[in-house]
């Protein structure tokens, strides 16, 4: 079987969207309500230190796949299937340039205010924690929908775009 160049894009933006939407979606599901449990400190200490773990090589590798593969996939022609593909490569595109615009605009900006707040005293935890759970689990669960769109509609175009 050989696979062409828009061939490995369409697999590149279905694996890199569908890591996003896995990771998002168990924060969404396990990290954060699971978070909700414990008290203010904890809160803010377990949470500062998944930031500073997530910013590494593999996850901005993926984090920067999904929406560069999913753009070059939608722009580039699939060959005679290209007309029943490009709906659904457009949309995943932008679902996928959505998801990380939100997490560019919204969550980055609220991970690196946490880092910064202040923690000196007991009640410091709590305005930190109060400043940012609720916004950035709202933020969250809208790119886990925007990335999760991305790979479904990656996956029907893919489906389409497989020989008959």
């Amino acid at each position: 079987m050989h696979l062409s160049f828009p061939d490995v894009l369409l697999i590149i933006a279905v694996a890199a969207n569908g890591l996003l939407a896995g990771l998002f979606f168990s924060f969404a599901c396990a990290i954060t309500p699971a978070l909700r449990r414990v008290d203010d400190r904890s809160y803010v200490q377990a949470f500062r230190a998944i930031n500073a773990a997530i910013l590494n090589g593999w996850f901005l590798l993926i984090f920067c796949a999904a929406p560069l593969s999913a753009i070059a996939v939608a722009v580039l022609p699939l060959g005679n299937r290209h007309a029943a593909t490009l709906p659904w490569l457009i949309a995943g595109a932008v679902c996928s340039v959505a998801t990380f615009g939100v997490t560019a605009a919204a969550n980055v900006p609220l991970n690196r205010a946490l880092d910064r707040a202040p923690t000196s005293m007991e009640t410091h935890y709590r305005v930190a924690r109060e400043r940012f759970e609720n916004r950035w689990n709202r933020w969250n669960l809208i790119r886990t929908l925007t990335s999760s769109g991305a790979l479904t509609l990656f996956a029907i175009a893919a489906t389409r775009h497989s020989p008959a």
